[in-house]
């Protein structure tokens, strides 16, 4: 009788917040009775708080980064595409403050953010997800954002943290009818209204999902386009001729539901610990939001921190 092999060690997990959704879940759903000192609103800030707290709380991480969405016009893809995301009104004032105390409670905590003028959250968490796996990571990316699920891989997760659900990469086709690294091109085709991207005309999301499930990706579909008017889709010749004549649009799409996995992460990488706690400034950011007895409890013991004094 032989010994059984040691089982294998968990691979660290590093969490990945998209900040952006929860803040403005926040904004939207907070009543607005919360104001800070100057009497701005900040009613984003708390509820995003609250979150943050109940995250800390709960997973206890030692790696974590924060992704907030900077580029809100500057994106490299508003270069390739000027009418990418034009459906959206500007952030009003009110709210891209609360975004910048969002930011700084979180770097106060010591925790890693993640912001630049010209990646979305969506590609910092991407291009963090793969350094990190190269470092022998497993990623956990705190989002409900469909685009997300592209970025799984064997051993990663994604995180709805609202409706209490978790899935990995073989979740991904029960939630989306696609695989997780057919995302991309399943937006392409079928277009994404959130993001302002058209997609190929006429193809929808069941007809995407079909031809993909066929093909297996976009381009293998572009090169053998002839075999669409024989699949038992309706109006399959009909697709085939707007595949034909949007190829290059379908193309530009994918450019731009890919997300970038080379975006500078600024020195976090490769371990992505939480940092130094700023204990002064965590206080003045309390005094300045107005934040509770309760939340600074809470914010001093997610720190590391002495507790308030009663």
């Amino acid at each position: 009788m032989t010994d059984s092999a040691p089982a294998a060690a968990a691979p660290p997990t590093l969490y990945l917040v998209d900040a952006s959704l929860y803040v403005f879940r926040a904004w939207h759903s907070m009543p607005d009775e919360f104001h800070d000192a100057d009497g701005w609103p900040v009613n984003a800030v708390h509820g995003f708080t609250r979150f943050l707290l109940e995250l800390l709380e709960r997973e206890r991480p030692r790696h974590i980064a924060i992704a907030f969405d900077e580029a809100l016009d500057s994106c490299f893809r508003n270069r390739i595409y000027p009418a990418y995301k034009a459906n959206r009104d500007p952030a009003p004032e009110e709210l891209r403050r609360q975004f910048g105390h969002c930011k700084a409670l979180c770097a106060a905590l010591g925790l890693n953010v993640l912001a630049h003028g010209e990646y979305e959250a969506d590609d910092l968490i991407g291009s963090a997800v793969w350094s990190a796996r190269a470092h022998g990571f497993r990623s956990v990316i705190v989002s409900a954002d469909k685009d997300l699920s592209q970025l799984l891989g064997e051993h990663d997760e994604q995180w709805d943290f609202a409706r209490g659900l978790r899935w990995g990469v073989g979740g991904v086709k029960a939630r989306h009818g696609v695989e997780a690294r057919q995302i991309a091109d399943y937006l392409a085709l079928a277009g994404d209204a959130v993001d302002n991207i058209p997609g190929v005309s006429g193809i929808g999301a069941k007809s995407a999902a079909i031809l993909l499930a066929h093909f297996g990706d976009l381009d293998t579909l572009l090169q053998r386009v002839d075999e669409v008017p024989f699949l038992r889709l309706r109006g399959a010749a009909t697709l085939a001729a707007r595949l034909r004549e949007q190829r290059d649009k379908a193309l530009l799409w994918r450019q731009l539901t890919t997300i970038a996995i080379d975006a500078p992460l600024d020195g976090v990488e490769p371990h992505f610990g939480r940092g130094e706690v700023y204990a002064d400034v965590l206080g003045g950011l309390a005094d300045a939001l107005r934040l509770g007895p309760l939340t600074r409890r809470r914010l001093h013991a997610a720190a590391g921190l002495d507790p308030v004094p009663a």
